[in-house]
C-alpha cells in the first residue's frame, strides 16, 4: 500500500507515529504539505502537482488538516477524491466537524445530546441568548478552533457582552454554550477508528483552568468508558461521516454530552495515557478501507461487464432472428 499523509510538519508526533506504523507494516509512505500542492482544474481531468512535478501515486490519502489551513486543505482533499483516490476522512466530513455550529445541528438532528448552544449576531440578542443557555457562567466559542483555542468562559453578563462585541468586531462567528458545572473541568476523549472506540482517556483541567485539553496543561488518565459514552462517541463520528475521529464528551447529569469532534486528533496524549497503538490501528483501518474499496470497484466492473455481455448477446440474437430482406430479380 502506498500511503500519502497530508501534514504540514513531518516531525510532529502524530505524523511521525503514523509513518512508523505504516512502514512497520511494509507500506510505502510519503508525507506532503497540503500547501505545496497545485490544484489543476480542467474539464473531465482533475489533477494536481506537488511543487513542479505530478502528484506521486498514492493508493490512499490520510489527511491531517490543521485549522489554520482548513479551506485550502479541504480543496486538496476534494481534488484527491475527484481523482478517484480513496481518502480516509473526506472533505465534507472534515468540514462538518470543523464547523462547531453545523456539527451541533447535525448531532441534535440524530437525537445526540450536546450542551445547550445558541448562535447570536447582535448586541441586543445577548440577554435572550444567555437565558437560553441557563445564564452565567457561560462558554463563548469561535465556530472554528481546536485544542481549546478560541474557547472562553464568561462569569457575568457584562463579560459575555464584552467578549461577543469584541469578537464580532473582528469578524468572528461566535456561539454561546451552556456551562456544564457538574463536569468540574473533566471530560472524556475517545478515539474512534472505523466505527469503533479503540482508545479513551479522562482529561482533568489544571487548577484555575476550565479547559481540559492536554495542550492547556490538562491531565490525562486511562479509563474504561461506560457503554453509553462508547456508543455516543461512535454515533457522533458516524453522523460527521468520519472514519477517524477524536470525540470529546462532557459528563452531564443526564449522561454524556458531545462537546467537540476532531477530524485530526492528536495521538501523543492518547497513546501515552492509554498505552494503545492508535497509529497502528489507523493504518490497519486504512488497509481494510482500501481493500473494501477495491472489492467494490471489482464487483462494479464485473456487473458492468455482465451488462455489456448481455446487451451484446441480445443484439446478436436479434440480428440472427430477423428475416432477411429478399431482393427481387427482374428478368430481361
Amino acid at each position: 500500500m502506498r500511503l500519502l499523509i497530508l501534514s504540514r510538519n513531518a516531525t510532529l508526533y502524530s505524523t511521525s507515529r503514523l509513518v512508523l506504523a505504516a512502514r512497520s507494516r511494509g507500506h510505502e509512505v510519503t508525507v506532503a504539505d497540503p500547501l505545496d500542492f497545485h490544484i489543476v482544474i480542467s474539464r473531465g481531468r482533475p489533477s494536481m502537482f506537488l511543487g513542479d512535478r505530478p502528484v506521486p501515486h498514492a493508493d490512499i490519502v490520510l489527511p491531517r488538516i490543521g485549522a489554520s489551513i482548513t479551506n485550502y486543505g479541504l480543496a486538496v482533499v476534494r481534488q484527491f477524491d475527484m481523482m478517484g483516490v480513496p481518502v480516509l476522512n473526506t472533505a465534507v466530513a472534515i468540514a462538518r466537524s470543523r464547523d462547531k455550529l453545523r456539527a451541533m445541528q447535525l448531532l441534535t438532528k440524530k437525537d445526540i445530546d450536546v450542551p445547550k448552544t445558541v448562535c447570536a449576531r447582535t448586541p441586543d440578542s445577548i440577554d435572550l441568548a444567555l437565558s437560553f443557555v441557563g445564564g452565567c457562567p457561560a462558554i463563548v466559542k469561535l465556530q472554528q478552533g481546536t485544542q481549546g483555542i478560541g474557547t472562553m468562559i464568561a462569569e457575568t453578563p457584562q463579560a459575555v457582552s464584552s467578549l461577543l462585541e469584541t469578537l464580532w468586531a473582528m469578524g468572528q462567528d461566535i456561539i454561546l454554550q451552556e456551562y456544564i458545572s457538574e463536569s468540574k473541568g473533566r471530560d472524556y476523549r475517545a478515539i474512534v477508528v472505523g466505527g469503533r472506540v479503540i482508545a479513551a482517556m479522562r482529561r482533568q483541567a489544571k487548577a484555575g483552568e476550565f479547559r481540559s485539553n492536554l495542550h492547556r496543561g490538562g491531565l490525562g488518565v486511562r479509563v474504561n468508558m461506560d457503554k453509553r459514552y462508547t456508543q455516543i462517541a461512535v454515533a457522533a463520528a458516524k453522523v460527521m461521516g468520519l472514519e477517524v475521529a477524536g470525540v470529546d464528551m462532557l459528563e452531564g447529569k443526564d449522561g454524556p454530552k458531545i462537546l467537540e469532534i476532531n477530524s485530526s486528533p492528536g495521538l501523543e496524549g492518547i497513546e501515552r495515557t492509554s498505552g494503545v497503538d492508535v497509529a497502528g490501528a489507523i493504518v490497519a483501518h486504512a488497509e481494510r478501507y482500501l481493500a473494501r474499496r477495491r472489492k467494490r470497484r471489482k464487483r462494479r466492473d464485473l456487473v458492468i461487464d455482465d451488462e455489456r455481455r448481455t446487451r451484446r448477446l441480445k443484439e446478436e440474437e436479434v440480428e440472427t432472428t430477423q428475416p432477411r430482406k429478399r431482393t427481387a430479380v427482374r428478368g430481361g
